[in-house]
């Protein structure tokens, strides 16, 4: 589905800038709408966001930067899984947020059409949004207005999801779609992580029932009062899910399921999917493939720093330190630039450490133990954000690379195999690049397979980086889901050739024991870049790899 509707709409600017075109979903509360920036003539989300009677100005105007600011930091976090807010605007009442295209359909519209979602379905929905949460949670970040009309689909399943920012912003329990407000929301308590997973419930049980667990009534009021005191409707289409969504939907915020409970319960209704194949299913776990330096499948690496291919059984693919032009395995299609190479975006100021955005409330969702052993925690895959070119559904400046070996993926105007690294048939690694620009991205392949995808990170690939000057990892090591397959996210910075330098790594497994990653490399101080980010998201959502 494409983001262009017909313009049919004659809606007054907003902010004399932005034009509603066309309504792409509507909840009780919300409405959101395609829309275009008329100044720059480029397509916009715009969400219209109804605001308590009496709002005082200042109230609405720290309304409004505060989720421009949750937007940027929820970015930061959750690289792909974010729709940018560039502005937001209120008045009279309204508070109107103004967000770059999404590549996806509103879980809302999918809904309209389908009715109801089959269990497996849900599951990976649930799973993807776990992750999303996953990451808010673990810097102390509630959304606290999650609903169907927040989260996009992408195409290959993965979401992303907007509203960051909303949640206590007013005197309202709930600004939005008040029929998922939690019992604690309803009551305009403190709310912390357990208000976004009875939200997480109510969203499972409408996939599979096709309506909320608590119905929309005349007022926002009257639908926060039923979430209150009503009691569930028992679930009748939810199968193997029943259990899970009535554990989330529990009154009491302390007896609601954990995190880890309900990660381990949607992994296994895809476990007991007799379409999953074995190989590809969500126990199937990668040994991640990559080598112990840094974004060293980039320039960085060709420049003559230390490089580990891939670590395999029996040592098959040993650590290089330096790999000789001219050697039989790595053939150079380009020159390499230095690290010390300027950049072609100017560099905005380094990264600000992980925000600590509290979200009060009287507990952590830990607090439930889970009911069977736990597995890793997958993440939704980064989808493309970035306004598509007309006819190639890429961002403009893009195009698509077709590999010798198999892959795709869209590159930058300019960039192309800067290197390829082989370990004979057993793996391989390709860098992209350009001269001049300081950035790479690599993609490695291996048959190497392991057991968990997080230890291999820790155990295999960390131990080598920490030799590295000034290594140090950034945040936790995280599973994930990616292209509808199980992966791990790793992220850290270190010294190369007086440069500081950050990487993002993904891992994930295509089946057969076979995986790929891919490595984003760019100087630190541009990391938060707007380009730079547009990018990686670009890089994650692009890249198709053969599955046979």
């Amino acid at each position: 589905m494409t983001m262009v509707k017909a313009h049919v709409s004659t809606h007054e600017l907003v902010a004399g800038r932005y034009r509603p075109l066309d309504i792409l979903h509507r909840e009780t509360n919300r409405t959101c709408w395609y829309g275009e920036d008329v100044s720059t003539e480029r397509p916009c989300l715009l969400t219209e966001i109804g605001l308590p009677a009496g709002t005082d100005e200042e109230t609405s105007l720290r309304t409004a930067a505060g989720v421009v600011r949750m937007s940027k930091t929820m970015r930061v976090l959750s690289p792909g899984r974010i729709a940018a807010v560039v502005d937001a605007v209120a008045q009279e009442d309204t508070l109107w947020t103004v967000t770059e295209p999404v590549d996806g359909i509103p879980l809302g519209e999918l809904l309209g059409r389908q009715g109801t979602f089959d269990h497996v379905r849900a599951a990976r929905i649930g799973l993807e949004l776990l992750e999303v949460l996953e990451a808010a949670h673990g810097e102390g970040i509630t959304h606290g207005e999650l609903s169907p009309g927040q989260v996009f689909v992408h195409h290959q399943g993965s979401v992303v999801v907007t509203g960051w920012g909303l949640a206590g912003a007013t005197l309202a329990p709930r600004l939005s779609a008040p029929s998922y407000a939690s019992p604690e929301q309803a009551r305009d308590e403190r709310i912390g992580p357990a208000a976004d997973l009875w939200a997480l419930g109510a969203i499972l049980y409408t996939l599979v029932e096709g309506r909320p667990p608590f119905r929309d009534r005349d007022r926002p009021a009257a639908t926060l009062k039923g979430v209150d005191r009503l009691p569930l409707r028992a679930p009748v289409r939810a199968g193997p899910l029943t259990q899970t969504v009535q554990g989330l939907l529990r009154k009491d915020s302390r007896e609601r399921l954990s995190r880890t409970a309900v990660r381990g319960a949607l992994l296994r209704v895809l476990d007991e999917d007799p379409d999953t194949p074995p190989e590809e299913g969500p126990r199937s776990r990668l040994r991640v493939l990559h080598g112990v330096a840094p974004g060293r499948g980039s320039r960085f690496l060709i420049a003559g720093t230390a490089l580990a291919v891939v670590t395999v059984a029996a040592a098959v693919l040993t650590v290089t330190k330096a790999l000789p032009s001219g050697d039989s395995a790595t053939t150079g299609e380009a020159p390499a630039p230095s690290a010390s190479a300027s950049a072609s975006a100017p560099a905005p100021p380094p990264p600000a450490p992980s925000p600590s955005v509290t979200a009060p409330g009287s507990r952590t969702d830990e607090s439930v133990e889970p009911p069977a052993t736990p597995k890793p925690t997958p993440t939704p895959t980064p989808s493309r954000t970035a306004s598509p070119t007309a006819g190639t559904g890429l961002p403009p400046g893009y195009s698509e690379y077709h590999s010798p070996e198999g892959f795709s993926i869209a590159l930058p105007k300019g960039w192309k195999p800067l290197e390829t690294q082989r370990q004979a048939d057993l793996a391989y690694r390709v860098t992209f690049g350009a001269s001049g620009d300081p950035r790479t991205v690599a993609v490695t392949y291996s048959k190497a397979v392991g057991t968990d995808a997080v230890a291999v990170w820790r155990d295999d690939v960390e131990p080598g980086l920490e030799d590295n000057p000034g290594y140090e990892r950034l945040g936790d090591i995280r599973a994930t889901t990616y292209q509808g397959r199980e992966a791990a996210d790793m992220q850290w910075i270190e010294d190369v050739d007086g440069t500081r330098v950050r990487t993002f790594g993904r891992g994930f497994l295509i089946g057969g024991g076979r995986g790929y990653s891919l490595r984003w490399t760019t100087p630190a101080a541009d990391w938060n870049d707007a380009a730079n980010q547009a990018a990686l998201d670009t890089f994650l959502s692009t890249l198709h790899v053969p599955s046979d």
